[in-house]
């Protein structure tokens, strides 16, 4: 039996690993208050358009402006309006599924080409590994977000260059990460074993070593997530993300600036909603990277001792 078989025999399965998972995130309320806060967000992006309609983008200059929780205003300007009358909410659930849905497309590029393009220069000894490695080389030579301005200055603001962009500044993370492990993956006793059974080198990849990168690529994706909403925001505040009639949590504090003397919260929601996504992930990550480390498990452990 191969220890590839050994490490996932050795694992809970199906419900139990789920149940496992539960009661440590049970036990850690920061991360569990985090994840329902995540859940909350995802969903109504999700769900904006059936809860709110065209109520984003619907014109009323009789609430130009209107403050928070004004009386009688309704539950759609709980949140204020901005300066074309158009509800605070509504917007920011609408901007919620633009920003989150840029960024998961990013993260998922490049996760998916990173990674392939690690467990190749990670498994193979052949010259096209170390041009891999050149090139990552030089992406992370710039500034990610210089790359980007420039990247999208030449080729013009849209969602699918945002997309692109962000995706390659993103790459050389997952690549080299990946490439760490493979490296060390690649010289342990199952790999030996399936490659004297006759075993070809797509199948060894994707069969034993893949496998066992994917938790630490989730886990960074996770932690990633954070930096490309934040990045996409600072790309749209600057006018060179997504392009009006869409809009982004980015680009509402961008419009929002001119105002922050006379309405502050058109520039304010959208950026308190930033920052509180972008700590959510960060926890829930470090949740997550602790729960998938045997050695550092004991923590979740000791707060369940604790908790008696």
């Amino acid at each position: 039996m191969s220890e590839t078989s050994l490490l996932i025999d050795s694992q809970p399965s199906g419900l139990g690993r789920l149940r496992t998972w539960g009661g440590w995130l049970w036990r850690d309320k920061l991360a569990l208050v985090s994840m329902i806060f995540l859940v909350v967000i995802a969903l109504t992006a999700l769900l904006a358009p059936l809860l709110i309609g065209d109520a984003a983008t619907k014109l009323g200059l009789r609430q130009r402006n209107l403050a928070p929780f004004t009386a009688g205003s309704g539950w759609l300007y709980v949140l204020g309006a901005d300066t074309l009358g158009r509800s605070m909410l509504a917007r920011l659930l609408v901007g919620a599924r633009n920003t989150l849905g840029i960024a998961a497309a990013a993260v998922f590029a490049s996760m998916l080409v990173g990674g392939a393009l690690g467990l190749i220069a990670g498994y193979s000894r052949r010259w096209f590994a170390q041009v891999i490695l050149r090139v990552a080389d030089v992406i992370m030579s710039f500034p990610s977000l210089l790359l980007a301005l420039i990247v999208l200055y030449l080729l013009g603001p849209s969602i699918t260059n945002l997309i692109i962009v962000l995706a390659v500044t993103r790459i050389p993370i997952y690549l080299r990460t990946t490439r760490a492990e493979v490296l060390e993956l690649r010289e342990r006793m199952f790999v030996d074993a399936a490659r004297s059974m006759g075993a070809g080198h797509l199948r060894i990849v994707l069969r034993h070593i893949a496998p066992l990168t994917i938790p630490t690529l989730v886990t960074i994706a996770a932690i990633d997530f954070a930096s490309v909403i934040l990045a996409e925001s600072a790309l749209s505040f600057l006018g060179l993300g997504i392009q009006p009639p869409a809009f982004t949590w980015g680009a509402m504090v961008a419009t929002g600036r001119g105002y922050l003397q006379t309405a502050w919260w058109v520039a304010f929601w959208p950026g308190l909603l930033i920052m509180m996504t972008t700590l959510a992930l960060n926890i829930v990550a470090s949740w997550a990277r602790v729960a998938s480390d045997p050695q550092q498990r004991w923590r979740l452990q000791s707060l369940k001792r604790a908790a008696r």
